[in-house]
């Protein structure tokens, strides 16, 4: 998903960004350079529709409830259909196949290295950056987050914790949800506890450390709740006996113990006086996947995976208290957003070297003001995931989509052609009614956008033939620390 420049024509971005930056002569409320702390909450394959707050019929989330009922909350913010591509938007402002990813495995999970990150802008800016948990941007040394801008890096390898797949993409060996071999500093540490109880203990231990100091960009990514389903029995026990298939009793444990966790960072932040000082942010990276079981989708069609609503709309859920106003920002916005918004909080001082890779807006006027004007724009969606070193025009119109704020034109299964369905989401969010025969020209205009779109990639598509190493990164400093080999066969 990326946003065009003919959202604002004849305007550099580097104007754009530059305008956020010199808004508080122009509003003495302007957040601009306020330079807050920053947590950021990133679940793993949480649906819009997994949280009470947003009308599950069963799920409780009280703690994540209280950031949406303090806070800002984008109500019509997306992301990527699947997790690797929405972090690589996340942390560069742009889309994610121009960072060469464009599957979630086969190496082009790997974040190119041309591209410049968010820590590593909010590192210039004077913050302290770490992460906790999930990366999945690159296994190999290279492409690890300590060189990309984290000072603090507490990560599992792969996509999630266990998983392996051939090439660079894996896990430390044996690894569950429990008691996990973590990659800490460059050193693995053998833990104890439940991973997310784990990753949020690490995060808050380092803001503790952390705090007083200098500004911090914590980031908690979270491998919850990905399968497999590996709860706590007694996070599982919260649900179970409510519906037939007993997957989405620990799905829903799994969401549950997440807000659990929630709850307790924000208590420590209000202990330590940090409250007011700090911007606490919660999203989810992809659409619904376990809770479908629970269900409920918040009626959108779709799934992770798909190009429709359900596959790309997610939570985002901005909590500053005393300084942003709570309540809904309607506006189409996403997850390239992400990087221009914080890096103008933070005071960066734009630079050529990232602000021209830069596709998404600030959302500081949405921010500061519920009402403010926020001019329409299209952005791009694609599953991505064709087959290993096969042409990416093989699924060119796979999964393909094209969404401004009112039309959302999907092509779910075409390949070389195109089967585009159009729907107005303004009137039909559940894209019941298919709108490509009475809106021709429209579906045409759209068609035509996508493929101007497409055309541009190839350029970035850098990692389309890369071969990955015999043994996974992970699994080979793993052994290398604690002894060991790869089994034979």
């Amino acid at each position: 998903m990326s946003s065009t420049r003919a959202a604002f024509p004849g305007l550099p971005w580097l104007l754009i960004l530059l305008g956020s930056l010199i808004a508080p002569v122009l509003s003495a409320k302007s957040i601009a350079g306020a330079r807050p702390n920053i947590v950021f909450i990133l679940t793993d394959d949480q649906g819009y529709g997994d949280l009470s707050c947003h009308g599950h019929p069963v799920l409780k989330t009280p703690n994540i409830d209280r950031l949406h009922r303090e806070g800002a909350r984008f109500t019509d913010f997306h992301v990527s259909p699947t997790c690797a591509p929405t972090r690589s938007a996340l942390f560069t402002g742009r889309h994610e196949f121009k960072n060469g990813v464009t599957h979630t495995i086969h190496e082009r999970e790997r974040l190119t290295p041309g591209a410049v990150t968010l820590a590593e802008i909010l590192r210039q800016a004077g913050y302290t950056t770490g992460i906790f948990g999930k990366w999945h941007l690159g296994d190999e040394p290279a492409y690890r987050p300590d060189r990309r801008g984290f000072d603090e890096v507490f990560i599992h390898g792969g996509g999630g914790i266990g998983q392996t797949y051939p090439g660079s993409c894996g896990d430390a060996p044996g690894n569950t949800y429990f008691d996990p071999a973590i990659l800490h500093n460059g050193r693995f540490e053998k833990t104890s506890g439940y991973c997310t109880d784990v990753f949020f203990r690490q995060a808050t231990d380092w803001i503790n450390r952390t705090r007083g100091r200098k500004p911090f960009f914590a980031c908690i990514s979270l491998n919850a709740p990905h399968a497999p389903l590996q709860v706590r029995p007694e996070d599982e026990a919260r649900y179970a006996g409510r519906f037939a298939n007993t997957n989405a009793a620990r799905f829903l444990g799994m969401v549950a113990n997440i807000d659990d966790n929630v709850g307790q960072l924000l208590d420590r932040l209000q202990r330590w006086n940090l409250d007011r000082e700090t911007l606490v942010i919660f999203m989810n990276d992809n659409g619904a996947d376990g809770g479908i079981l629970a269900g409920y989708n918040a009626g959108m069609r779709g799934k992770k995976g798909t190009a429709f609503l359900g596959g790309t709309r997610a939570a985002s859920l901005w909590r500053w208290p005393g300084t942003l106003t709570p309540g809904d920002r309607p506006g189409l916005t996403a997850h390239v957003d992400f990087l221009p918004t914080l890096a103008a909080i933070a005071g960066a001082t734009p630079e050529p070297r990232w602000s021209s890779q830069v596709e998404g807006r600030s959302l500081i006027p949405l921010l500061e003001d519920p009402a403010a004007s926020w001019a329409d724009r299209t952005l791009f969606t694609h599953v991505g995931r064709w087959e290993p070193k096969a042409s990416p025009e093989s699924a060119r119109y796979r999964m393909a989509a094209v969404r401004t704020t009112r039309w959302h034109l999907v092509s779910a299964d075409g390949a070389r052609e195109p089967h585009w369905m159009l729907f107005d989401v303004q009137t039909d969010p559940g894209e019941t009614r298919d709108l490509a025969s009475a809106e021709p020209d429209r579906a045409r205009q759209l068609a035509a956008e996508f493929d101007t779109w497409w055309t541009s990639l190839p350029p970035y598509l850098v990692n389309e033939d890369a071969t990955g190493p015999a043994v996974n990164p992970f699994k080979a400093e793993y052994w290398k620390q604690f002894g060991g080999a790869p089994p034979t066969k």
